[in-house]
């Protein structure tokens, strides 16, 4: 059984391979990348690897997309669900914390608007 799960996690195949078995653009699959949603290894030439557990992940992603979600949905659905699971072992990137108080200041900011709104009414 491990022998198995470290056989999917072997990064071998090149983003062409992937484009033809999960039907998606280069684009689209890089554009999953800048969500952090997949994280293909890269070989030592600097070209994108992906396992069959990041093929898996990008064929979920696309299922989602299918059904309406957009990517900020997909992202915090997959986060909740390895929060849930208690896979969520990775370190926040900065990129992350720098999205996370994003967020937060807009609704913030959202929040002090309706506030000012209604002292003026």
């Amino acid at each position: 059984m491990v022998a198995k799960k470290i056989r999917k996690s072997l990064a071998v195949f090149p983003i062409g391979t992937v484009m033809e078995i999960t039907g998606l653009t280069a684009r689209q699959i890089r554009y999953y990348e800048e969500y952090n949603l997949i994280e293909p290894k890269r070989s030592e030439t600097n070209r994108r690897l992906y396992s069959l557990n990041d093929i898996d992940r990008i064929l979920d992603i696309s299922d989602l997309m299918e059904e309406g979600m957009t990517l900020k949905g997909v992202q915090k659905k997959m986060i909740q669900n390895q929060m849930s699971q208690g896979k969520l072992n990775s370190p926040l990137t900065d990129a992350d914390v720098r999205r996370i108080l994003h967020d937060e200041m807009e609704a913030q900011n959202r929040f002090m608007n309706d506030v000012d709104l209604e002292q003026h009414l």
